[in-house]
C-alpha cells in the first residue's frame, strides 16, 4: 500500500482542487494538491515538499483532516489529507493541468480521483 498525503488548502470560504495532467494515471480528473510519501519522510514532510514542487508554495499545516483507503485497479493508496494554508506564494500550475477554488457546494460539479471522494462528503458535511 502506498502512503499518500494530501492538502485540504482553505481560503475563506473555498478550497483548493488540482486537475491531474492528462497523460498521468487518472488523467483530467480533479484532486488534492499532495503526493507520495518518500522513504525516510514523515507525512507532514512530503506534503510541504510535494506542494512547493507542484504549486510552488509553502504550507502551513495544520491537522488530519481525514484518512481514506483506496484500491484502484493499478494500486492500493492510504490517503492522508491534512488542513492547511498557503503561507507564502502564489499558486502554480507546475504539475497540474489546472488550479480551482471552489465552495463545498460547487463539489459535485467537479469529476474527483474515487480515492477522494470520502474526503468530499466530510467537507460538505463539515459545512452544514
Amino acid at each position: 500500500m502506498i502512503e499518500v498525503v494530501a492538502a485540504l488548502i482553505r481560503s475563506g470560504d473555498k478550497f483548493m482542487i488540482c486537475r491531474r495532467p492528462a497523460h498521468k494515471a487518472r488523467g483530467r480528473l480533479w484532486e488534492f494538491a499532495g503526493g507520495k510519501v518518500e522513504p525516510g519522510e514523515s507525512k507532514e514532510e512530503a506534503l510541504i515538499r510535494e506542494c512547493r514542487e507542484e504549486l510552488g508554495v509553502a504550507l502551513l499545516l495544520g491537522s488530519v483532516f481525514a484518512e481514506a483507503e483506496y484500491a484502484y485497479p493499478d494500486t492500493a493508496v492510504h490517503l492522508t489529507l491534512f488542513s492547511a494554508a498557503i503561507a507564502e506564494g502564489t499558486p502554480q500550475k507546475l504539475e497540474h493541468s489546472d488550479i480551482r477554488w471552489i465552495t463545498a457546494e460547487e463539489i459535485p460539479q467537479y469529476e474527483f480521483c474515487p480515492a477522494d471522494r470520502e474526503f468530499l462528503d466530510k467537507i460538505r458535511a463539515a459545512k452544514n
